[in-house]
């Protein structure tokens, strides 16, 4: 029965895909099938591992890490910044974060000639105007990029200390090893920002006391005015700003009622942790992959086996829960196409992030060679949006 399903589902949905496949050196990560992966790179604080497999039939999914200069100015700060930017309704805006957020860091750093909870604040508000305003002009030939957002989840680390920042429902956990007994302890850094949550569901109903339909449960599932799960992401302009609420907008996405504030918000939850020599490592992934592993579960993975290819081992762990989950074989599982795939499991984004503290303790004005690596190996230039594709139904992410 399943065997026909998954014919039926190739012959219906199967796209015109274009496989990349690299041979060498990862120096940019390498392709294989529908997975990108780049298995070990150095950053300023240790070692990190990056991997994304596709589900979508376009990548929603974005992510980078740079390393070197966190200032505009060359005097400034250096350090580590980690982003994953799980889209939603499209790939637009992770696109737009990715292009974005981190020069919008940068200069803000450089205006304030430190890292701060502030200058993060700073950067995620001015990425969400530069996407409004991208937003407005499109607006008149491309009405549903209104309807595309983003979860934004950043960590940076300088001076010793990391700062974990989300918006949705990514995660980042810390994995810090016991003295006491050599095991692993997994911790998470990140507050997310679903319906599913009770806490998010009190804050959403205190913010919105005039609107009973604020949070809804449908299909067994929470969602925010019956529509999204997330309450924060960057994007979803047409619930933040009344005017994008109507049509040529698909019904669909349109709220009824009329609202004078934003429903979602694009300010980030913010975790402040300072670096001890037991802290070994952060995962920072979409919620493609918490859905099939628990933190100790992941943290237990990558405390457990090599550090070189952790990421790839991770995303290979998930997808072989979701096979079992529908009762298939991974080998199977692996050979459905994208967009038919998303039936399955979720775009999955991990970035793993190892923590060495003797380049801890090294100041963090020493010069280091500057790294820039986008997860998936997909580079096109600024404010390019991709053709829009009409979701089913918006979920989490």
């Amino acid at each position: 029965m399943l065997s026909q399903l998954m014919n039926f589902f190739r012959a219906c949905f199967r796209p015109n895909s274009v496989i990349y496949t690299r041979t060498g050196s990862d120096a940019r990560g390498r392709q294989d099938g529908l997975l990108w992966y780049k298995d070990s790179g150095q950053h300023f604080h240790g070692e990190f591992s990056m991997a994304v497999v596709q589900a979508n039939n376009l990548l929603e999914d974005q992510s980078q890490v740079e390393s070197g200069s966190l200032s505009s100015n060359e005097f400034g700060p250096h350090g580590t910044f980690v982003g994953v930017y799980d889209g939603h309704g499209g790939p637009e805006t992770s696109r737009f974060i990715n292009d974005h957020l981190f020069h919008h860091l940068k200069r803000f750093t450089s205006e304030q000639q430190s890292m701060s909870t502030d200058v993060i604040r700073k950067a995620f508000q001015a990425t969400e105007d530069g996407f409004m305003s991208l937003v407005a002009r499109q607006w008149s030939v491309k009405p549903q990029i209104a309807a595309v957002g983003s979860c934004c989840l950043v960590s940076v680390i300088c001076n010793g200390t990391l700062y974990v920042a989300n918006a949705g429902d990514s995660r980042a956990v810390l994995g810090s090893i016991v003295k006491a007994t050599g095991e692993v302890l997994a911790t998470q850094l990140s507050t997310e920002h679903n319906a599913s949550i009770e806490s998010v569901r009190q804050e959403l109903h205190s913010l919105h006391p005039d609107d009973p339909n604020v949070v809804v449960l449908k299909h067994n599932v929470w969602r925010v005015k019956g529509i999204i799960q997330i309450s924060r992401s960057i994007g979803d302009v047409y619930l933040k700003k009344a005017e994008f609420n109507r049509e040529p907008l698909y019904a669909k996405f349109r709220v009824r009622e009329p609202f004078k504030r934003p429903i979602l918000s694009s300010e980030p939850s913010i975790t402040v942790h300072q670096l001890q020599p037991h802290d070994q490592f952060i995962i920072l992934a979409s919620d493609g992959l918490w859905e099939h592993l628990s933190n100790q579960e992941a943290v237990d993975i990558v405390g457990n086996n090599s550090r070189n290819g952790s990421a790839r081992r991770l995303v290979k762990f998930a997808l072989q829960e979701a096979a079992k989950k529908r009762e298939m074989r991974y080998s199977d599982l692996k050979k459905i196409d994208r967009g038919v795939r998303r039936h399955f499991h979720d775009d999955i984004t991990v970035i793993v992030v190892y923590l060495d503290s003797n380049l801890m303790s090294r100041a963090s004005t020493v010069k280091f060679p500057s790294i820039s690596v986008r997860g998936g190996g997909i580079h096109l230039p600024s404010n390019t949006l991709a053709p829009y594709t009409t979701p089913t139904e918006i979920g989490g992410t």
